[in-house]
């Protein structure tokens, strides 16, 4: 009788008994008795397909033993029924005990495929063969050396690696040496088990030696092992997905390939199957309020309820197309609809329960949900606007942070879009950190820092309209006990006056050191939030005052010599400048500014614009909006420095050009770029009945038309061009564009002036004007989003052949489709890759002094296309980019190549507060030395000055061939021009390294401070008694009118020391000498504006300083008259100085602010350059709320002084100060004469207007 045994196999496996008798029936009778011995033991038939003996290769594991669950269930009428296993391919172990013999029974199938459902079990049984030896041995295994502890064999290693070619139970054991000689020959004491192994163990050897290395190799019963050699049949495949679905029973199957030639030796099976299960099937929890589930049970049905809706686009029209989809209790979106031309559809079947939510999707719109409203109506309607889709903006980015061992840190990064972000992912130093170990969300929190977490982290927001990637912040990870801040000052020079040459160093400048004001680590751990309170910078913790002997005078000074991690001074950033016509520069008058969607400012009569920098700012966007409609909306994206004070932008306006009289009945074609001798650019093609009104219905009748095209084949609408040409791809990362033209379009009725909008637009771009053909394959339409000031992409162009007739000949187009919706502006572009950075410096003067590099200035670079010989027009313009210069200088970013130096060039300019500064010069031949660039990287970028060849030309500009720096060349590596991945590189650049040069004029001007302080940089501000700016966010500026008669020009001094406060009293704050600007009108008369410190509170704000203010005029004059309204305001408010010297003039400076009526000017604001600017316009205007820019030597005056003339070749003060003392006067004077009138000439002045224009001021 055949003994039964019991298959492994899950007890979720079960059929119906009545299911399973015919295939009891069909087995062999001595397997059919066992099968109903089971059956009828327990109810439960297991079945399944499986290899009795050892494990083949690529076998699945053995299940576990089943529970025997019996599943009961109670029904009104009905009884118990047991349900048995399942059997699809019936697999039974039987052992026949009467004359069968021991069988192997295996589903097989040699070398034919076989077809799941088709298989007889008879044929897949067969008996393995007749033993015929005692054992069957394995073949050699060496799966250890002896190194280390020794050589281990170990059998559970060896069935891990090769369990095809093992048998459950080995009973022998044979070891070898890779020598061939056996274990027993070789002396070692090793150890050998056919159940464990075999191993040798070097601790167990004679002292100096170790064991052998060995192979070894197993016997193993009869039939044990596998005969078919691993040489002839390739490993058996994974097993193939269950066929059946939830609930039932299926087979899945795996193979393998007979790689014998010769078919004899491919008599094994080339497939097996097994039985398995389909998932399990879900059980529907769903319940509906209203309503019954519908087949899916995804959803509610109401059968006699039916849901209306309308959807419109953000202009009103109808949103035609659009899919409708329920999203179910899962998550899903089950398609319903889709909605017809008329912006309407109509769902029936839906439930009013007030959670039925419907998604609408359209291709460039963000999704839009639906609730189905609460009502016990048969019928509901809803309406809806889609919104556009706006691919994610950083509105937060993290902040640069240094923390010590063991504290904590948050870097926090916010994005905002249409659709919202939904995800937030972090990197550090550009690996991405796993969310499931960090947790975190927008905000990354890490805990216990080390050393090795520090580094660059940035964030990258994503939803479903795209990606972009946050700035990079920098985290410094010091030790608990390591200096915070480099504890020894950098050097920085100061200028002395011109009487105060210092044989030592041989100049006119002494090291006073500064403390680099960068992120520090405090002493306790700020916690975990996104801004750090009370943020710190390294500064200034030590001074020491030293005395520098002059001419006949010493001057006092601090020197700082230590320094440490402080509290940041409080700053503010404020951006300030003018608004103008691009082609003739009348101003934006009136004119409002937005920042976003929120208005923040107007400009005034000028122009002239004023408004400070949200703190968290790090993109400052500005949409600038003509109320009167003479120019187009400009969206500006202006560089500022965080902390950085003030910063001035010349903004131009693009000129809306004349609207044009369209029929909306007929096709219309409007030309973009039209210039003489050329064709346009591009053509606008609007077909009939494309014009609708703003709630979607169609306009007929006549449209005004204003089109409005900015060509980049002309250079001199660079400036014009709106944000900075720049996108976002795929990964989030902000990248450039070069564009072939940007426009704008206005429609709207003839009469009325109601708004219009248009579909179906084709825009015709003439391809003769894409000289790059790379460039034609990659050209997009763009438009630009006014809240974020990047470009979106609208769609492609395509190759038209040349089947348009225009001027009676042919011509090859690029075609677009779009459909102007919104009041937005079109760009012609296509992106770039080939970029470059280029390294700028400023100076305040032609020395080019490390110590006197400027701050906050513009640094602007038009990317010119590819010059002559290269295919494309030289003339056109491709980007234009502004970058503000910080404490180490700017890099600029510019299209380069490598192969070919001249293929891309770029125009250079910097200004700062208007004012342009001068270019390095190049002529006769450019000098490495003034340029800052060595050969023969100098020759290869062919630097030229604009004025190079015709000396009349502005000295503002340069013009250089962008020549990406070759890798095997060294002496390009270093700069000035770097590659775009080498950003780090250029940014760090040190001084010394190569760089382009911009400088300031030195005007008639001079500062000198005690406390040294950078108007450049607010954080270089020192707390100390003698600072001539006590206060770090309230600048106060005080100027005195000063007119000189006599002589043309005067240089004149203010000597300012503390007055009425004891720690000050006779102390020296600061000195500041100015030229005075003689009268065009009135030969001998000249005037001066001079600065003097302020009265008022000191640092500390404890108690008041009225400062003693010492105004001396050089050479031999006279005081003739005294403002008689400042006179007898002094002697009101007593103290009354001393004024014994009539070639002089002392007073304590008024506390109050005075006005023109006294001769004194007074201005405050967050910005010492602005309060210095707008008091120093007033002072030459002599008026108290007016400006000007040419001195009015009549009106306003303070004190009135006459002076003889100056001998002729005598030095004056600042011819004195521009050279070396060994240099003639009067080889110096004729040069800085001809620079001051060029620059005053440049200027702007009020026609008819007396007088010579100012100079700049020199901070």
């Amino acid at each position: 009788m055949a003994r039964c045994h019991r298959p492994k196999l899950p007890a979720v496996l079960y059929k119906s008994p009545q299911r399973l008798r015919p295939a009891v029936r069909s087995l062999p009778p001595q397997l059919r008795s066992c099968a109903q011995d089971l059956a009828a033991g327990s109810g439960k038939l297991l079945t399944g397909l499986r290899r009795s003996g050892g494990a083949g290769p690529g076998d699945a594991p053995r299940p576990p033993p089943a529970a025997e669950d019996e599943v009961r269930g109670q029904r009104a009428g009905t009884m118990t029924v047991a349900k048995g296993w399942i059997v699809s391919f019936l697999l039974l172990e039987a052992i026949a005990a009467s004359g069968i013999g021991r069988r192997q029974t295996v589903l097989t199938q040699s070398v034919q495929n076989v077809r799941p459902g088709k298989r007889n079990l008879r044929s897949f049984t067969q008996p393995a063969d007749p033993p015929d030896i005692p054992g069957e041995w394995t073949t050699w295994f060496n799966i250890d050396h002896p190194g280390g502890h020794g050589d281990y064999e170990r059998l559970d290693a060896i069935r891990f690696y090769y369990k095809e070619r093992v048998c459950p139970r080995p009973t022998r054991v044979e070891a070898r040496t890779t020598d061939w000689i056996p274990a027993e020959g070789t002396g070692q004491v090793v150890h050998a088990s056919p159940q464990e192994g075999f191993w040798c163990l070097n601790k167990e050897q004679v002292a100096g030696r170790n064991c052998s290395n060995y192979t070894v190799r197993f016997l193993c019963p009869v039939g044990s092992l596998r005969r078919d050699s691993p040489r002839l049949w390739t490993p058996w495949t994974e097993w193939s997905v269950c066929s059946a679905s939830c609930g039932h029973t299926g087979v899945q199957t795996r193979t393998r390939t007979c790689l014998a030639q010769s078919p004899q030796s491919c008599n094994e099976p080339t497939e097996e199957g097994q039985l398995c299960l389909g998932q399990d099937c879900a059980v529907c929890d769903l319940s509906c309020t209203v309503g019954r589930v519908n087949a899916d049970c995804d959803a509610c049905m109401c059968e006699d309820f039916v849901l209306r809706g309308a959807v419109s686009l953000p202009d009103g029209s109808p949103a035609a197309g659009a899919a409708v989809h329920l999203l179910t209790h899962l998550q899903t979106l089950k398609p319903l609809t889709r909605v017809d031309a008329r912006g309407r559809f109509r769902v029936p079947g839906l439930c009013p329960d007030g959670r039925s939510v419907l998604r609408l999707t359209k291709a460039k719109f963000a999704p839009l949900d639906l609730t189905v409203p609460k009502t016990g109506r048969k019928e509901a309607s809803v309406q809806a606007r889609f919104s556009r889709a706006g691919i994610p903006y950083i509105t937060k980015n993290p902040q640069t942070k240094a923390r010590r061992v063991g504290q904590s840190v948050s870097l926090c990064c916010k994005a905002v879009g249409t659709p919202s972000p939904n995800k937030y992912l972090w990197y550090h130093n550009g690996t991405l950190l796993e969310p499931s170990v960090h947790r975190y969300d927008n905000s990354l929190m890490l805990k216990n820092l080390q050393k090795d977490q520090a580094g660059e982290y940035f964030c990258k927001a994503s939803s479903p309209a795209g990606s972009v990637k946050s700035q990079v912040a920098k985290l410094s990870v010091i030790d608990a006990h390591e200096p915070a801040c480099n504890p020894k000052p950098e050097s920085y020079l100061v200028k002395l006056p011109h009487d105060c040459f210092q044989n030592a160093t041989g100049s006119f400048y002494y090291d006073v050191g500064r403390c680099p004001a960068g992120t520090c680590a405090g002493p306790r751990d700020p916690g975990l939030r996104c801004q750090d309170e009370g943020e710190r910078c390294c500064g200034v913790s030590r001074t020491e005052e030293r005395t520098i002997v002059c001419g006949g005078y010493t001057l006092p000074t601090k020197v700082a010599t230590a320094c440490s991690c402080q509290k940041c001074p409080e700053t503010r950033t404020i951006v300030r400048g003018r608004a103008v016509a691009a082609d003739d520069g009348e101003p934006l008058r009136f004119g409002h500014v937005y920042l976003g969607d929120q208005r923040v400012g107007m400009t005034g009569y000028q122009g002239t614009f004023s408004l400070h920098v949200p703190p968290d700012t790090e993109r400052l966007i500005l949409t600038f909006v003509d109320r009167l409609g003479r120019f187009v909306n400009s969206t500006k994206v202006l560089p500022f420095g965080r902390k950085r004070g003030a910063v001035f932008h010349e903004v131009k306006m693009l000129r809306r050009a004349p609207p044009l009289l369209l029929e909306a009945s007929e096709t219309n074609v409007i030309p973009l770029g039209e210039r003489a001798g050329e064709d346009p650019m591009a053509e606008l093609e609007i077909p009939p009945g494309s014009f609708y009104r703003s709630d979607g219905r169609p306009y007929e009748g006549r449209v005004r038309a204003s089109v409005t095209f900015l060509d980049a084949r002309d250079v001199a609408s660079a400036p014009a061009a709106q944000s900075d040409l720049s996108f976002v791809d795929e990964e989030g990362d902000v990248l450039p564009l070069r564009t072939y033209g940007m426009f704008s379009v206005d429609f709207a009725a003839e009469a009325g002036a109601e708004p219009l909008n248009a579909g179906r637009v084709k825009v015709w771009l003439d391809a003769a004007q894409v000289k790059m053909p790379e460039h034609a394959a990659a050209m997009k339409l763009w438009s630009l989003a006014p809240d974020t000031g990047l470009w979106e992409e609208e769609g492609d162009f395509r190759a038209e052949g040349p089947r348009r007739r225009r001027r009676r000949e042919e011509r090859t187009f690029l075609v677009g489709n779009m459909e102007i919706r919104e009041r937005r502006l079109f760009n012609l572009d296509v992106p770039e890759s080939r970029r470059c950075l280029v390294k700028v410096r400023a100076y305040r003067g032609d020395r080019f002094l490390p110590s006197e590099q400027l701050q906050g200035v513009v640094v602007s670079a038009i990317n010119l296309e590819p010059s002559a010989g290269f295919a494309s027009n030289p003339r056109a313009w491709g980007r234009f980019d502004s970058v503000l210069t910080g404490p180490n200088g700017a890099c600029v970013p510019a299209f380069c190549d490598e192969r070919a130096p001249d293929a891309y060039s770029a125009f250079v300019t910097a200004s700062l507060g208007g004012e342009e500064l001068e270019a390095a010069a190049s002529a006769p031949k450019p000098d490495s030395a003034v340029v800052g660039v060595p050969e023969p990287y100098l020759s290869r970028l062919k630097y030229r000055r604009s004025d190079h060849e015709d000396p009349r030309l502005k000295k503002t500009a340069f013009r250089i061939s962008v020549a990406k720096p070759r890798a095997n060349v060294p002496g390009e590596a270093g700069g000035p021009v770097f590659p775009a991945e080498d950003t780090r590189r250029c940014e760090e650049a040190p001084p010394s390294a190569p760089h382009f040069r911009f400088y300031r004029i030195e005007g008639d001007s001079y500062d000198y401070n005690t406390v040294p302080f950078s108007e450049d940089d607010p954080l270089s501000w020192t707390a100390d008694y003698l600072a001539w700016w006590p206060k770090p966010m309230e600048f106060r500026a005080c100027y005195v009118k000063v007119r000189v008669l006599g002589a043309p020009e005067v240089n004149v001094r203010s000597r300012n020391a503390g007055g009425t406060h004891p720690l000050t009293a006779g102390r020296v704050y600061g000195l500041r000498d100015v030229r005075s600007i003689g009268d065009r009108d009135r030969p001998g008369v000249s005037a001066a504006c001079l600065e003097f410190k302020c009265s008022g509170m000191l640092y500390d704000q404890a108690r008041v300083d009225r400062t003693l203010v010492t105004v001396i005029p050089q050479g031999s004059c006279q005081r003739v008259a005294v403002n008689p309204m400042l006179h007898e305001y002094l002697v009101n408010h007593l103290p009354l100085a001393v004024n014994n010297d009539t070639g002089q003039y002392t007073m304590l400076a008024p506390l109050d602010p005075l006005g023109h009526n006294y001769g004194i000017y007074t201005v405050t604001d967050q910005d010492p350059k602005t309060a210095k600017e707008i008091a120093l316009g007033r002072c030459f205007d002599g008026t108290s709320d007016g400006s000007s820019r040419v001195m009015k030597s009549d009106v306003g005056v303070a004190l009135t002084f006459n002076c003889a003339h100056r001998e002729v070749g005598r030095q004056s003060t600042f011819q004195y100060l521009r050279g070396p003392a060994a240099r003639p006067a009067a080889d110096r004077a004729p040069a800085r004469r001809r620079q001051r009138e060029s620059r005053a000439g440049s200027r702007p002045r009020r026609p008819g207007s007396p007088g010579r224009a100012r100079p700049p001021l020199s901070p």
